[in-house]
């Protein structure tokens, strides 16, 4: 289920808007969320638009958008696809909202109140059943306009706490190069295997029948 939501402006990392969570949730959550300042420490001009990335028992995932980020905390176990639905609906009424002022502002959570838009969009979002049940039609829509979620980057916290793994598209790209580099060479095996045994069958066969007359004829 969707726990907590950050909103925060992408140059600097300044928090704009927040979920208003429970004691409960808060101190469950309390780990994750430095999590999340890391990540945003870690995004700059060349990160992924779009990342999940699993922490224990929790999945973090966000969304840049003209100049902002949204993230929010889910149970791993909760799809990336709704994960990704709610944080488009999230991030489009944000932008009408608040999106003029997003550059302007200096103090921290400018845009408190937007906790009532999110509060309600939770609740539709808030399990896999309710989020099926109450809103078919327009979580179709949504999933119509969202991205494949195969092609959304997904990293483990581990990576970027200790190994220092990048955000960063380029990296994306490097692996995904050399996925599709070890994919095209078994692609030319098997194409040169196929050339050869086009090239040699016929050969092979006329051999063959002449080994059979031959074997026929002294026998």
């Amino acid at each position: 289920m969707v726990k907590s939501t950050l909103i925060v402006r992408a140059t600097d990392a300044l928090p704009l808007a927040a979920s208003v969570d429970d004691e409960d949730t808060e101190k469950a959550l309390s780990e994750h969320k430095q999590q999340a300042k890391l990540i945003f420490r870690r995004i700059g001009p060349n990160s992924e638009p779009r990342c999940s990335i699993e922490s224990g028992q929790y999945t973090l995932h966000y969304l840049i958008a003209d100049n902002v980020i949204y993230l929010v905390i889910t149970d791993k176990s909760y799809p990336r696809k709704l994960a990704f639905s709610y944080l488009d609906e999230v991030s489009k009424e944000f932008q009408t909202s608040y999106g003029a002022k997003v550059e302007t502002v200096r103090k921290p959570y400018a845009f408190v109140g937007f906790d009532t838009f999110m509060s309600k969009t939770t609740r539709l979002y808030q399990d896999t059943r309710t989020a099926s049940a109450a809103g078919a039609s327009h979580l179709d829509k949504l999933n119509d306009e969202l991205q494949d979620v195969t092609r959304i980057m997904t990293k483990n916290m581990e990576e970027l706490l200790w190994r220092g793994d990048s955000l960063d598209r380029m990296s994306h790209l490097s692996t995904s190069l050399r996925s599709e580099s070890e994919k095209y060479r078994r692609a030319a095996r098997n194409i040169n295997v196929q050339a050869m045994i086009r090239q040699y069958a016929p050969i092979a066969g006329v051999l063959f029948v002449l080994i059979i007359l031959i074997w026929w004829r002294f026998t």
